[in-house]
């Protein structure tokens, strides 16, 4: 973080706090100012959870960002030392998920939320694959257990699965359905298709045999992601100094997007876009040169 002296910039910006509606949220967590950094990664992702958001008609378990982690802990080798060895792999806490957004976006969900979200699918279906429900407890049990990348092969998700029980094509594609797998999309093996009248495509491959774990419902989620990012960008870049004070900007609500303004800074704030500078007022979050 910058510091910089008291301006007469800074108090236009102080009085210039408008264009974005005021956030309804009363929500007694710890202003963003005052929770930003941590110097533990589970303490990090801990607090982070309990001030996820909370969205109406959508059934999503807290997840946090790993951009998020890097706006907290400022060290991002230990973030991702601490994240793989201790809490992934040794103490099996959490899982990693890559998201679908088109970036290399990596969201985290304590095991006993995503477990739970599990559950949540088992009853919603219980009225209508009775014979084939038996596919998520060998999920549970056998492959996220013992399977802790982000994606898993074809073959090796039937193996894991056939431990416990005989398993059908049918019961992958309940998996994928349910939210639980999709397709692996692999953009670097993207090709020049030759179409008429004489162009070329850019398309890309769909590796039949590969699959991410994925986080059930929450597809609109991952859009408002995306919705919200350009449209805090887009609000500060329209501002003169293309920055604002942290504590009047966090109360703001984004009209595009159902996660909170807290959310999306911490992700800007670890992915670079924008970056906060101390000031004899507080904390000012400032877009980030190109």
């Amino acid at each position: 973080m910058e510091t910089i002296p008291e301006s007469s910039t800074a108090r236009k910006r102080r009085r210039d706090e408008e264009n974005v509606p005021e956030s309804e949220d009363n929500d007694e967590a710890l202003p963003l100012e005052q929770s930003l950094t941590f110097s533990d990664t589970l303490v990090a992702l801990r607090i982070m959870r309990a001030q996820f958001p909370q969205i109406e008609k959508v059934s999503v378990q807290p997840f946090v960002l790993r951009s998020q982690l890097y706006s907290s802990v400022k060290d991002r080798t230990q973030v991702d030392r601490e994240l793989e060895v201790r809490l992934l792999r040794r103490d099996k806490v959490l899982r990693i998920f890559k998201l679908n957004t088109g970036q290399d976006d990596h969201a985290i969900m304590f095991m006993d939320d995503y477990l739970h979200q599990i559950e949540r699918i088992i009853k919603r279906m219980e009225s209508k694959k009775q014979d084939e429900l038996p596919v998520f407890e060998w999920f549970k049990t056998h492959v996220i257990t013992s399977k802790l990348e982000p994606s898993i092969e074809h073959e090796e998700l039937w193996t894991l699965l056939s431990f416990v029980g005989k398993v059908t094509d049918e019961h992958i594609s309940l998996l994928i359905n349910a939210g639980l797998l999709e397709n692996m999309v692999d953009g670097l093996q993207s090709v020049l298709v030759l179409t008429m009248p004489f162009t070329f495509q850019t398309r890309q491959l769909i590796d039949p045999n590969m699959y991410w774990f994925a986080i059930p419902n929450i597809g609109s989620l991952l859009k408002g992601l995306s919705q919200g990012r350009k449209e805090l960008l887009s609000f500060l870049n329209r501002r003169r100094y293309k920055e604002m004070m942290l504590a009047p900007l966090e109360k703001k609500r984004l009209r595009l997007s159902p996660l909170d303004m807290r959310f999306h800074l911490r992700d800007l704030i670890g992915s670079g876009h924008v970056k906060t500078v101390h000031t004899p007022s507080g904390l000012v979050v400032r877009v980030s040169k190109d």
